[in-house]
């Protein structure tokens, strides 16, 4: 009985770590790529052909430019699902310095 749920334990750790594993989209079948949350079947297929098309993605912006629908936004959300292009998440968008400066200027203006 003890072996039973030793198994048992052991079987839902390694179900678990595969279900937070990434997903490479240059590696991934259909089935891989519709695991990840905000693809669905017409996208899988999309990134698919295009990558039978043109080859591997080389990044995150080769494959934001080649995917029809993909854009800085959704990609974000791709990446923080799981999705990787070449084993890398996708970086996080630097702010403009200018816009971070007028903010805070604005901002001291107003507590003053």
């Amino acid at each position: 009985m003890l072996k039973k749920i030793i198994f048992a334990v052991a079987s839902l750790c390694v179900s678990v770590c595969f279900a937070f594993a990434d997903v490479d989209v240059n590696k991934a079948d259909q089935a891989a790529l519709d695991g990840i949350k905000g693809i669905g079947p017409a996208k899988s297929k999309l990134i698919l052909a295009e990558r039978a098309k043109g080859g591997n993605f080389k990044d995150w912006a080769d494959f934001e430019s080649r995917v029809k629908g993909i854009g800085e936004k959704s990609a974000m959300k791709l990446s923080d699902a799981g999705l990787t292009v070449n084993g890398q998440a996708r970086a996080v968008a630097k702010k403009d310095e200018t816009s971070d400066k007028a903010a805070n200027q604005a901002k001291a203006k107003t507590t003053k």
